[in-house]
């Protein structure tokens, strides 16, 4: 935001503000709820906590420059206080005005959710919308009701573009993250089982995913994924106009956007034409990614027909997805160490998903490796995939299985379920094992031209495995 009075700022956040505890003074342009991010001028919104109470931090927030505090009771920091009933509720308040203002003026606001990938095509995106103007878009994955407002405030006088990334945890949480930062276009790339178990079934995950484009008006955009049935079923609960994407060469709606003659080079890297079809006819461009895996062509896809819905041009679109890198930490980050090991870091989250995109891009990097080392193996470290209850012992089972059918060379298995990694490895005559996570890294014997898959729960904490692997004698490429 831009810096503002501390008296125009309670008026954007009512009803949420209580009082002004102070003098009227300046603040901004940066608003934060960490006091290690603060800056000169920042607003420090102090967030209860379970284990931690940042209002405790103020003090050392305004140390680092700090101009004022948003809390729910004083605190030592020797600055005025907005005081508030929630503190969230007053930062997600000052979002929904920083918003809606830049809206007014012409700023387009886009929210991506989905089960997997959000992350990944948030990333692609935001560096297509950058070629064009000034964009603004989550440092990793701020999804949630602190992340989403929290990014929102980031916005200035000169935003062009608010992309947001939206997670769920519930029927109704998308259509509240929508309702602070309005939605011109609205994107869902797929319907998984990450979630099963906090939304039951994947009927209800569809259902909650669908509030980003039912939030969208008709003049607006619902970027929808035409090789996912319970997505492309979301067509019913929009207004908006629909822009399909998908490599099954999409049919009808206002747009669509396909790929065609997919290559990937030994690095995963896929080569594709973008194909555009809308009521100008069939339009084409070349785009070749330097992001890894097969499955970033979909993401891709959707980055590029939320952009074109947008009314950016293709060959710029093209441009900016083939010159467009990785920017979110321990997702598909390859290193390569001088002794020819490949380590693909993807240790930040795991569903059954993006378990499979994971060790299907091991395996292609494999095949790429053994060109030039024909004994090449593939090496798989999975840990716990969380949150999918009762299913989750049968879920992992699975993946140990399709580890096996990959023709993953050793499966070793980290966290509660890591026995049931292992007999679905093991059922089919595979090389697995169960090991604590300290001791993986210094258990495997590796050679020139392997490929070590890492990857878990966030709260499994492998990237602690790659690190150490990477550590040897390795270095991030």
């Amino acid at each position: 935001m831009r810096v503002r009075r501390i008296s125009e700022l309670i008026e954007l956040m009512q009803p949420a503000a209580i009082e002004l505890v102070g003098d009227d003074a300046d603040v901004g342009p940066d608003v934060v709820i960490d006091n290690r991010d603060a800056t000169p001028g920042a607003l420090f919104i102090a967030l209860p906590g379970e284990r931690v109470d940042g209002h405790s931090f103020a003090p050392a927030a305004v140390a680092a420059g700090a101009a004022g505090v948003v809390g729910m009771h004083l605190t030592d920091a020797d600055v005025p206080h907005i005081l508030a009933a929630d503190s969230v509720d007053a930062l997600s308040w000052l979002a929904r005005g920083v918003v809606a203002e830049a809206r007014a003026r012409g700023m387009l606001s886009i929210g991506i959710t989905g089960s997997s990938g959000k992350t990944s095509t948030k990333d692609l995106m935001a560096q297509v919308f950058e070629a064009v103007g000034p964009t603004v878009a989550p440092k990793g994955s701020q999804n949630n009701e602190i992340g989403v407002p929290l990014t929102a405030c980031r916005v200035a006088d000169d935003t062009a573009y608010l992309v947001s990334e939206m997670g769920s945890r519930g029927v109704g949480h998308i259509a509240w993250l929508t309702s602070l930062i309005g939605l011109d276009i609205g994107v869902c790339l797929n319907i998984g089982r990450a979630h099963v178990g906090e939304f039951g079934d994947m009927e209800t995950t569809a259902e909650a995913k669908s509030e980003i484009v039912a939030a969208v008006g008709e003049h607006g955009w619902a970027v929808l994924n035409a090789d996912d049935a319970l997505v492309a079923g979301m067509a019913d609960a929009t207004r908006a106009r629909i822009a399909w994407f998908g490599e099954h060469e999409p049919v009808g709606g206002d747009l669509r956007v396909t790929a065609r003659d997919v290559v990937l080079n030994p690095l995963s890297q896929a080569s594709f034409t973008l194909v555009v079809s809308d009521g100008e006819g069939e339009r084409t461009a070349a785009v070749k990614l330097g992001v890894i895996g097969r499955h970033q062509v979909a993401n891709a896809l959707a980055a590029a027909a939320a952009a074109l819905a947008a009314g950016l041009d293709l060959g710029l679109v093209a441009e900016a997805l083939s010159g467009a890198t990785s920017r979110s930490r321990w997702r598909m980050e390859l290193t390569r160490s001088p002794g020819g090991v490949l380590v693909l870091n993807d240790a930040y989250n795991a569903n059954p998903d993006s378990m499979s995109a994971g060790l299907r891009t091991a395996v292609e990097l494999a095949i790429g490796s053994r060109i030039e080392h024909p004994d090449a193996r593939v090496i798989a470290v999975l840990g716990d995939m969380l949150e999918l209850g009762s299913a989750s012992a049968q879920l992992h089972r699975e993946v140990g299985v399709l580890a096996a059918e990959l023709g993953v060379d050793e499966v070793v298995a980290v966290g509660s379920f890591a026995d049931e990694i292992v007999a679905g490895a093991t059922s089919s005559g595979h090389a697995a094992r169960a090991a604590n996570r300290d001791e993986v890294a210094s258990s495997l014997s590796l050679g020139p031209g392997d490929v070590v898959l890492i990857k878990g729960s966030r709260g499994v904490g492998l990237e602690i495995v790659a690190a150490e692997l990477v550590a040897r004698d390795g270095e991030t490429s």
